[in-house]
């Protein structure tokens, strides 16, 4: 600390107070009470950087769980579509047209069926999935 310039501050004890810090001081092998008492202050804020450095380093590790599930989900997800569109793809190849004096009749039973399975599907789920499945009934039913 030779070129750094000090600052004095003032601190008042009450009596007991400055008799413990005086004897801790002298327990301690502090050269005087004051040498103790900046020690303890410096502690006391590298403590506290460290509980903020810990705190940061808990809440990073937190979000990188975080992360990594969301990527689990999303991978998840995307084999579920990509499972569906195999399966829609080979239903499309499969299946033959209806006749054409039976196409319209075809298509509106077809219609209705799907709106049975929406349905279906939609009583089976919960949260927002259920507010998808609700808004693609509601958007076939205005259609």
């Amino acid at each position: 600390m030779p070129n750094q310039k000090l600052v004095v501050r003032s601190v008042r004890l009450d009596a007991d107070l400055n008799g413990r810090v005086e004897r801790t001081a002298k327990q301690q092998g502090f050269a005087n009470a004051s040498a103790f008492i900046r020690d303890a202050i410096r502690r006391s804020v590298s403590e506290q950087d460290a509980g903020t450095n810990a705190a940061e380093e808990r809440l990073a590790a937190t979000m990188d769980r975080a992360i990594s599930e969301i990527r689990k989900v999303r991978r998840v997800q995307q084999a579920a579509f990509a499972f569906a569109d195999a399966q829609v793809k080979m239903l499309l190849t499969c299946i033959a047209e209806p006749p054409k004096d039976t196409y319209d009749q075809a298509i509106a039973r077809g219609k209705l069926r799907y709106d049975r399975f929406l349905k279906s599907v939609g009583m089976g789920m919960t949260g927002d999935s259920a507010e998808a499945i609700k808004e693609l009934i509601n958007r076939g039913e205005g259609s």
